[in-house]
């Protein structure tokens, strides 16, 4: 007897669509972080963990749909939705918080999390899968969550997994200014792209939708992290 499959929608989302489902993954990121943190707190490091890289990956699908949002073809539209379903292409941005310590504040020193090839989305899918089931590795040795999760790593997770998880409601608007800006840049030099970020930026604060909380009173500007110290 074949087993039921869910029916998983593979096509174009208009403006409103696309700000309904980021606004969806954000809720959904927010409760499985509370979730971690009620776990943590609870001394289950190891489901906290999980639960926090879950929360991770749901925020990561609000990058997966800006894309899709200006995916030019077909065939790229095709490609964002294989990246939905990604682990790895979900959980990228979980090394932004590392990057930034080690003094990353343009959006090159920050390419790192853009790439799902990298080597620490592989490491955090791993981590997910650790701290959920046992296994044996390397020469027979068996592991298990209780003995590879501790304390340390399930807090240093869920603080990731919250920052990822802040930020407001996005509009269609929002959506159909990312469009009108970035859709014509696409796949073009990354300069140009810069330019178009930057005019949307300009255009979500004319329409009163900038985030007052990494606004001009943030610790970079947008002229910093887009162009450095060339501007």
């Amino acid at each position: 007897m074949p087993k039921p499959k869910l029916s998983q929608y593979r096509g174009d989302l208009d403006a409103a669509q696309i700000a309904h489902g980021m606004n969806a993954a954000r809720r959904n990121a927010r409760r499985l972080a509370d979730d971690a943190r009620a776990l943590h707190d609870l001394t289950r490091f190891p489901t906290a963990t999980a639960v926090s890289i879950l929360s991770i990956e749901e925020s990561g699908k609000l990058t997966i749909l800006r894309g899709l949002a200006i995916a030019p073809t077909p065939e790229i539209r095709r490609q964002r939705w294989k990246d939905y379903q990604s682990h790895r292409s979900k959980n990228v941005a979980w090394i932004i918080p590392e990057l930034y310590l080690k003094g990353a504040r343009t959006l090159e020193s920050l390419s790192l999390a853009a790439d799902p090839s990298a080597d620490h989305t592989a490491l955090l899918d791993q981590l997910k899968q650790l701290s959920l089931y046992t296994d044996c590795l390397g020469a027979g040795n068996w592991c298990e969550p209780a003995n590879v999760i501790d304390e340390a790593l399930s807090h240093a997770l869920l603080q990731i997994a919250d920052l990822l998880a802040k930020g407001r409601p996005v509009t269609e608007l929002e959506v159909q200014l990312w469009i009108a800006h970035m859709g014509p840049t696409y796949g073009e030099s990354l300069e140009r792209q810069k330019a178009s970020l930057e005019a949307w930026y300009a255009a979500m604060t004319e329409h009163g939708l900038r985030d007052e909380e990494h606004g001009e009173n943030g610790p970079v500007s947008l002229e910093t992290f887009l162009w450095g110290n060339k501007h």
